[in-house]
Protein backbone atom coordinates (compact mmCIF):
# COMPACT_ATOMS: atom_id res chain seq x y z
CA UNK A 1 0.00 0.00 0.00
CA UNK A 2 1.36 3.57 -0.91
CA UNK A 3 1.74 6.30 1.05
CA UNK A 4 -1.15 7.96 -0.09
CA UNK A 5 -3.21 5.63 0.00
CA UNK A 6 -1.94 5.22 3.85
CA UNK A 7 -2.79 8.82 4.51
CA UNK A 8 -6.11 8.29 2.08
CA UNK A 9 -7.77 5.54 4.23
CA UNK A 10 -6.63 7.63 7.75
CA UNK A 11 -8.43 10.32 6.64
CA UNK A 12 -11.44 8.96 5.57
CA UNK A 13 -11.93 6.95 8.60
CA UNK A 14 -11.10 9.99 10.32
CA UNK A 15 -13.87 12.05 8.32
CA UNK A 16 -16.57 9.53 9.02
CA UNK A 17 -16.08 8.90 12.64
CA UNK A 18 -15.48 13.08 13.44
CA UNK A 19 -19.31 12.89 11.53
CA UNK A 20 -20.65 10.75 14.26
CA UNK A 21 -21.96 11.98 17.51
CA UNK A 22 -21.92 9.60 20.86
CA UNK A 23 -25.64 10.35 20.35
CA UNK A 24 -26.31 8.73 17.32
CA UNK A 25 -24.57 5.57 18.33
CA UNK A 26 -25.58 5.05 21.95
CA UNK A 27 -22.10 5.65 22.89
CA UNK A 28 -21.77 7.12 26.95
CA UNK A 29 -19.86 10.19 27.43
CA UNK A 30 -20.41 10.17 31.43
CA UNK A 31 -20.87 14.22 30.99
CA UNK A 32 -17.46 14.67 30.60
CA UNK A 33 -16.16 17.37 28.24
CA UNK A 34 -15.12 16.18 24.51
CA UNK A 35 -11.65 17.50 23.02
CA UNK A 36 -12.37 16.10 19.74
CA UNK A 37 -15.36 16.33 17.53
CA UNK A 38 -17.34 13.36 16.76
CA UNK A 39 -16.27 9.90 18.10
CA UNK A 40 -12.50 8.79 19.80
CA UNK A 41 -10.41 5.94 18.21
CA UNK A 42 -11.86 4.00 21.35
CA UNK A 43 -15.18 4.23 21.05
CA UNK A 44 -15.20 2.81 17.44
CA UNK A 45 -12.96 0.24 18.56
CA UNK A 46 -15.64 -0.81 20.72
CA UNK A 47 -18.60 -0.49 18.61
CA UNK A 48 -16.50 -2.39 16.30
CA UNK A 49 -15.53 -5.05 18.54
CA UNK A 50 -11.74 -4.88 18.29
CA UNK A 51 -8.77 -3.36 20.00
CA UNK A 52 -7.84 0.15 20.10
CA UNK A 53 -4.91 -0.55 19.35
CA UNK A 54 -5.72 -2.47 16.31
CA UNK A 55 -8.14 0.12 15.40
CA UNK A 56 -5.52 2.77 15.71
CA UNK A 57 -3.46 0.50 13.20
CA UNK A 58 -5.70 0.49 10.53
CA UNK A 59 -6.96 4.30 10.97
CA UNK A 60 -2.58 5.07 10.05
CA UNK A 61 -2.89 2.54 7.47
CA UNK A 62 -0.46 0.25 9.46
CA UNK A 63 -2.43 -3.02 9.12
CA UNK A 64 -2.47 -5.10 5.78
CA UNK A 65 -4.45 -7.84 6.86
CA UNK A 66 -8.32 -6.62 7.90
CA UNK A 67 -10.36 -9.42 7.26
CA UNK A 68 -14.08 -9.17 5.70
CA UNK A 69 -15.48 -9.46 9.13
CA UNK A 70 -13.40 -6.53 10.76
CA UNK A 71 -14.18 -4.38 7.99
CA UNK A 72 -17.93 -4.82 8.34
CA UNK A 73 -17.85 -4.38 11.57
CA UNK A 74 -15.60 -1.06 11.05
CA UNK A 75 -18.39 -0.05 8.28
CA UNK A 76 -21.09 -0.85 10.72
CA UNK A 77 -19.49 0.96 13.15
CA UNK A 78 -18.95 4.21 11.10
CA UNK A 79 -22.43 3.72 9.49
CA UNK A 80 -21.10 3.84 6.43
CA UNK A 81 -23.87 4.02 2.82
CA UNK A 82 -23.44 1.27 0.17
CA UNK A 83 -20.75 3.74 -1.85
CA UNK A 84 -18.79 4.63 1.79
CA UNK A 85 -17.82 0.50 1.80
CA UNK A 86 -17.07 0.29 -1.11
CA UNK A 87 -14.58 3.17 -1.26
CA UNK A 88 -13.17 1.56 2.33
CA UNK A 89 -12.59 -2.27 0.63
CA UNK A 90 -10.49 -0.11 -2.13
CA UNK A 91 -8.99 1.88 -0.06
CA UNK A 92 -8.04 -0.92 2.60
CA UNK A 93 -7.23 -3.08 -0.42
CA UNK A 94 -5.73 -1.47 -3.42
CA UNK A 95 -4.67 -4.92 -4.82
CA UNK A 96 -8.05 -5.88 -5.34
CA UNK A 97 -8.57 -2.82 -7.46
CA UNK A 98 -8.90 -2.87 -11.35
CA UNK A 99 -6.02 -0.96 -12.50
CA UNK A 100 -7.14 1.65 -15.42
CA UNK A 101 -4.37 2.77 -17.88
CA UNK A 102 -3.61 6.47 -17.02
CA UNK A 103 -4.14 6.91 -21.46
CA UNK A 104 -6.48 9.07 -23.37
CA UNK A 105 -10.33 7.25 -23.17
CA UNK A 106 -11.85 5.99 -26.56
CA UNK A 107 -15.78 5.62 -26.96
CA UNK A 108 -16.90 3.30 -28.81
CA UNK A 109 -19.01 4.56 -32.06
CA UNK A 110 -21.77 2.34 -31.17
CA UNK A 111 -22.49 4.16 -27.93
CA UNK A 112 -21.64 7.27 -29.79
CA UNK A 113 -24.49 6.37 -32.09
CA UNK A 114 -26.67 5.02 -29.42
CA UNK A 115 -26.60 9.15 -27.40
CA UNK A 116 -26.70 11.30 -30.45
CA UNK A 117 -29.54 9.59 -31.86
CA UNK A 118 -31.77 9.05 -28.19
CA UNK A 119 -34.42 11.78 -28.82
CA UNK A 120 -36.53 13.64 -25.93
CA UNK A 121 -34.06 13.05 -23.70
CA UNK A 122 -30.48 15.10 -22.77
CA UNK A 123 -27.66 12.44 -23.17
CA UNK A 124 -23.99 12.84 -22.26
CA UNK A 125 -20.95 10.42 -21.90
CA UNK A 126 -18.59 11.25 -19.05
CA UNK A 127 -15.21 9.48 -18.50
CA UNK A 128 -13.88 7.85 -16.06
CA UNK A 129 -12.25 10.71 -14.21
CA UNK A 130 -15.27 12.78 -15.68
CA UNK A 131 -14.36 14.43 -18.40
CA UNK A 132 -17.29 14.99 -21.15
CA UNK A 133 -16.53 12.26 -24.15
CA UNK A 134 -19.78 12.88 -25.87
CA UNK A 135 -23.61 13.72 -26.11
CA UNK A 136 -26.39 14.53 -28.10
CA UNK A 137 -27.80 17.79 -29.20
CA UNK A 138 -30.16 18.53 -26.08
CA UNK A 139 -27.10 17.05 -23.69
CA UNK A 140 -24.87 19.47 -24.47
CA UNK A 141 -27.23 22.49 -24.94
CA UNK A 142 -28.84 21.68 -21.76
CA UNK A 143 -25.31 22.36 -20.13
CA UNK A 144 -24.72 25.42 -22.31
CA UNK A 145 -21.40 23.64 -23.91
CA UNK A 146 -20.37 24.03 -27.32
CA UNK A 147 -20.86 20.73 -28.78
CA UNK A 148 -17.35 20.74 -30.25
CA UNK A 149 -15.66 21.37 -26.76
CA UNK A 150 -15.05 18.41 -24.03
CA UNK A 151 -14.29 20.08 -20.46
CA UNK A 152 -13.73 17.71 -17.61
CA UNK A 153 -17.59 18.14 -16.02
CA UNK A 154 -16.03 18.39 -12.40
CA UNK A 155 -14.10 21.46 -13.49
CA UNK A 156 -16.92 23.16 -15.41
CA UNK A 157 -19.15 23.10 -12.60
CA UNK A 158 -16.59 24.53 -9.90
CA UNK A 159 -14.62 26.89 -11.84
CA UNK A 160 -17.19 28.10 -14.92
CA UNK A 161 -19.34 31.05 -13.44
CA UNK A 162 -22.56 29.95 -15.44
CA UNK A 163 -23.29 27.04 -13.88
CA UNK A 164 -23.82 28.62 -10.59
CA UNK A 165 -26.54 30.41 -12.28
CA UNK A 166 -27.22 26.95 -14.24
CA UNK A 167 -28.33 25.35 -10.99
CA UNK A 168 -30.64 27.22 -8.66
CA UNK A 169 -28.89 23.80 -5.89
CA UNK A 170 -25.28 24.52 -6.92
CA UNK A 171 -23.94 23.87 -3.61
CA UNK A 172 -25.10 20.00 -3.35
CA UNK A 173 -24.38 19.80 -7.10
CA UNK A 174 -20.93 20.10 -6.29
CA UNK A 175 -21.02 18.49 -3.62
CA UNK A 176 -22.65 15.08 -5.56
CA UNK A 177 -19.66 16.41 -7.99
CA UNK A 178 -17.15 16.24 -5.76
CA UNK A 179 -18.16 12.70 -4.35
CA UNK A 180 -18.13 10.56 -7.27
CA UNK A 181 -14.29 11.91 -8.24
CA UNK A 182 -13.66 10.82 -4.91
CA UNK A 183 -15.18 7.15 -6.02
CA UNK A 184 -13.30 7.47 -9.16
CA UNK A 185 -9.86 7.87 -6.76
CA UNK A 186 -10.51 4.63 -5.69
CA UNK A 187 -11.05 3.52 -8.85
CA UNK A 188 -8.01 4.84 -10.54
CA UNK A 189 -5.49 4.11 -8.36
CA UNK A 190 -1.93 6.49 -8.69
CA UNK A 191 -3.50 8.30 -11.69
CA UNK A 192 -1.24 11.23 -12.37
CA UNK A 193 -4.11 12.70 -14.28
CA UNK A 194 -6.47 12.54 -11.86
CA UNK A 195 -4.35 13.84 -9.11
CA UNK A 196 -3.68 16.38 -11.38
CA UNK A 197 -7.61 17.28 -11.62
CA UNK A 198 -7.87 17.21 -8.21
CA UNK A 199 -4.80 19.25 -7.48
CA UNK A 200 -6.04 22.49 -10.20
CA UNK A 201 -9.41 21.80 -8.43
CA UNK A 202 -8.21 22.48 -4.84
CA UNK A 203 -5.39 25.48 -5.86
CA UNK A 204 -8.29 27.08 -8.08
CA UNK A 205 -11.64 26.41 -6.17
CA UNK A 206 -11.61 27.54 -2.43
CA UNK A 207 -15.34 25.84 -2.29
CA UNK A 208 -14.00 22.27 -4.08
CA UNK A 209 -10.88 22.15 -1.54
CA UNK A 210 -13.58 22.80 1.49
CA UNK A 211 -16.10 20.14 0.27
CA UNK A 212 -12.97 17.90 -0.36
CA UNK A 213 -11.53 18.24 2.27
CA UNK A 214 -14.76 16.41 4.42
CA UNK A 215 -13.75 12.99 2.33
CA UNK A 216 -17.65 12.98 0.16
CA UNK A 217 -18.37 9.72 -1.39
CA UNK A 218 -21.25 8.41 -3.72
CA UNK A 219 -22.36 7.01 -6.61
CA UNK A 220 -24.09 8.85 -8.94
CA UNK A 221 -26.77 6.19 -9.92
CA UNK A 222 -30.10 8.78 -10.28
CA UNK A 223 -31.37 11.75 -9.11
CA UNK A 224 -33.71 14.56 -9.61
CA UNK A 225 -31.85 17.83 -10.73
CA UNK A 226 -33.18 21.43 -11.26
CA UNK A 227 -31.87 23.86 -13.88
CA UNK A 228 -32.73 27.54 -14.65
CA UNK A 229 -32.35 27.44 -17.81
CA UNK A 230 -30.97 30.68 -19.53
CA UNK A 231 -33.52 29.95 -22.73
CA UNK A 232 -35.99 28.37 -21.60
CA UNK A 233 -36.48 28.51 -17.78
CA UNK A 234 -36.57 26.24 -14.98
CA UNK A 235 -36.79 22.67 -15.96
CA UNK A 236 -37.12 19.75 -13.44
CA UNK A 237 -35.46 16.50 -14.80
CA UNK A 238 -34.83 12.89 -13.63
CA UNK A 239 -31.34 11.91 -14.22
CA UNK A 240 -30.48 8.53 -14.55
CA UNK A 241 -26.75 6.91 -14.53
CA UNK A 242 -26.01 3.93 -16.18
CA UNK A 243 -22.58 2.22 -15.85
CA UNK A 244 -20.88 0.72 -19.37
CA UNK A 245 -21.26 -2.89 -18.45
CA UNK A 246 -17.39 -3.45 -19.59
CA UNK A 247 -16.06 -1.75 -16.99
CA UNK A 248 -14.36 0.90 -18.71
CA UNK A 249 -15.56 3.66 -16.11
CA UNK A 250 -17.39 5.24 -18.42
CA UNK A 251 -21.06 6.38 -18.19
CA UNK A 252 -24.07 6.97 -19.95
CA UNK A 253 -26.74 10.10 -18.33
CA UNK A 254 -29.61 10.48 -19.76
CA UNK A 255 -31.64 13.53 -17.90
CA UNK A 256 -35.43 13.56 -18.73
CA UNK A 257 -38.73 15.34 -18.01
CA UNK A 258 -42.10 14.09 -16.80
CA UNK A 259 -44.38 13.37 -20.16
CA UNK A 260 -46.98 16.25 -20.70
CA UNK A 261 -45.18 18.35 -17.65
CA UNK A 262 -44.10 22.35 -18.28
CA UNK A 263 -40.49 20.61 -18.04
CA UNK A 264 -41.08 18.07 -21.17
CA UNK A 265 -42.83 20.86 -22.85
CA UNK A 266 -39.67 23.22 -22.08
CA UNK A 267 -36.82 20.68 -23.25
CA UNK A 268 -38.72 20.64 -26.23
CA UNK A 269 -38.25 23.97 -26.82
CA UNK A 270 -34.71 24.08 -25.70
CA UNK A 271 -34.21 21.29 -28.58
CA UNK A 272 -35.73 22.91 -31.33
CA UNK A 273 -33.60 26.28 -30.05
CA UNK A 274 -30.46 24.38 -31.10
CA UNK A 275 -31.60 22.10 -33.92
Amino acid sequence: MSEQRNTELGDFLRSRRAALTPAETGVPTYGTARRVPGLRREEVAQLAGVSVNYYTRIEQGESHQMSDSVMEAIANALRLDESERTHLLRLAWPAQVMRREAGPEMVRDSVLALVEGSIDQAAIIVGRRTDLLGGNRLGFALLGIDRDARPNLTKHMFLEPTMRDLMPDWERQARNAASYLRMATGELTDDPKLAELIGDLSIHSPEFARIWASHPVAECLHSVREYDHPLVGRLTLNEESLRMPDDSGQRIIFSGAEPGSPSAERLKLLDSLVS
